[in-house]
């Protein structure tokens, strides 16, 4: 079920501030997909049509794949599933390494997920730009 990112309902926007662990996809040199459990966070406020953030180590397997995909970032999915509910926000990425983009990452991460996380000096952001969103919340 397609989701308008300009102005999405609020229980699907509710659903992506509950806790919950997400997945990520992104896509290996080869070609292959690599799916791998993370948390993610949903800003529908940000940019034209939203900005979802996963924040991870500088150097994991998903921050590579990222950067092998060249300036223009990668196109990448996140999902989360709760029962019947489920949702997926598509787009492009980038990594981020600048502090102030790290603190803010950091601090809707504490928000959704209701910790903080250890200090940790490798942390970035992978910030999704929007371009599709689907689901059933």
């Amino acid at each position: 079920m397609a989701i308008d990112l300009r102005d999405p309902d609020e229980s699907y926007v509710s659903f992506w501030r509950e806790r919950h662990m997400c997945t990520l996809t992104t896509i290996r040199p080869d070609g292959t997909p690599h799916v791998v459990a993370v948390g993610v966070t949903f800003d529908p406020e940000g940019g034209p049509k939203g900005i979802a953030r996963v924040i991870t180590n500088k150097h994991s397997r998903k921050v590579a794949n990222v950067l092998a995909a060249g300036p223009e970032g990668a196109r990448v999915a996140v999902c989360q599933v709760d029962a019947g509910r489920w949702a997926t926000l598509e787009g492009r990425a980038v990594i981020r390494t600048e502090p102030e983009a790290v603190a803010d990452a950091v601090a809707r991460y504490a928000d959704r997920y209701g910790r903080t996380p250890t200090p940790n000096p490798d942390r970035v952001v992978i910030e999704i730009t929007l371009t599709r969103a689907m689901g059933r919340a």
